[in-house]
């Protein structure tokens, strides 16, 4: 097959044990991002299989009606980027592995990472060394503070278990099937929302997002978070309210350490999620791993060569197959 890998922005994937699962398929990587769907088209008009990196491309009816020779698209995970009723109405096949039961370790290991670098000014405090200086303020202990978990996931369970390991206290707030689970589990859910947000001293987001949690961290619930408290985001950008979170960092009372941005990639330098001291951003690299990278697209290659062999896996809309 003629197979398109998109937005490989750093040439990842040709290094990796799993890249030779596409031995005998006709290859081509794509190394940066084309957002506009006609040039987009005019790239990979020969694509027999396009393979996603996560949501860095959206697929929609406006780019499948130009792609005449695709047959199908090889992604992991959950897929809010990709228009799958134009897909069928392309006659395009959509393969996701869902992973289930499997959490994204890079994710969580990169939510506990922003924590410590949060609480103990990593990035101040290696800047002021770089530059000549020494020690440029004080840290906090994260050890017998408090963890609020928002979402009772795979990833979220995870973090807890790293926490716990350091001493912290956790406690949970979710959807009211996920509070039932936790309660379930014999773990500590906050007595209600409100104080969720407030007794928190760090609250993570592990939500995925979906048109029933889009803007669902409301201006309220930030406002109710302490001062000095921190919001971590390695979820996904819209689970925020649009501009609430910017309003609040101004008001220089909570602190943030995000990964998700409502623009990716984001170069605007003059964001003020970039610029305030109160916040630590990274690029979303919280799968970008090489291990993460293997993992998933070991599985990304899978379907196409089951779909070339006849036997499609993991289809989403398995009414275009039949």
């Amino acid at each position: 097959m003629k197979v398109h890998i998109l937005d490989d922005w750093f040439d990842t994937l040709r290094d990796l044990p799993c890249f030779k699962k596409l031995d005998g398929h006709d290859v081509t990587v794509w190394t940066d991002h084309e957002p506009d769907p006609e040039r987009l088209a005019a790239r990979v008009q020969d694509a027999e299989a396009l393979v996603l990196f996560r949501e860095r491309t959206k697929i929609g009816g406006d780019l499948l009606a130009r792609l005449p020779n695709l047959k199908l698209i090889s992604q992991r995970s959950v897929y809010p980027h990709v228009d799958v009723p134009a897909c069928t109405a392309n006659n395009v096949l959509l393969s996701s592995n869902m992973h289930s039961g499997t959490p994204s370790y890079a994710a969580a290991e990169m939510t506990l990472a922003l924590i410590l670098a949060s609480y103990r000014q990593i990035p101040q405090q290696a800047a002021s060394i770089r530059s000549g200086h020494w020690q440029m303020g004080v840290g906090r202990t994260l050890r017998g503070r408090t963890l609020g978990l928002y979402g009772y996931g795979r990833i979220a369970q995870t973090v807890a278990g790293y926490a716990r390991a350091m001493g912290v206290n956790v406690q949970w707030w979710a959807s009211e099937e996920g509070r039932a689970r936790a309660i379930a589990d014999g773990l500590s859910v906050a007595d209600s929302r409100e104080a969720f947000f407030a007794t928190s001293d760090v609250v993570s987001l592990h939500v995925r997002l979906k048109p029933a949690t889009r803007g669902i961290i409301t201006a309220q619930d930030l406002a109710q978070m302490a001062p000095r408290s921190l919001l971590v985001n390695t979820s996904r950008s819209g689970l925020i309210a649009p501009g609430v979170l910017e309003v609040e960092i101004a008001k220089n009372r909570i602190h943030a350490a995000v990964d998700v941005f409502d623009t990716e990639p984001l170069r605007d330098t003059s964001n003020l999620l970039l610029t305030h001291p109160n916040v630590l951003p990274t690029p979303h690299i919280g799968y970008v791993t090489e291990d993460e990278f293997d993992l998933q697209f070991s599985d990304i290659f899978d379907q196409i060569n089951a779909y070339a062999n006849g036997s499609p896996i993991h289809m989403i809309n398995p009414e275009v197959w039949s």
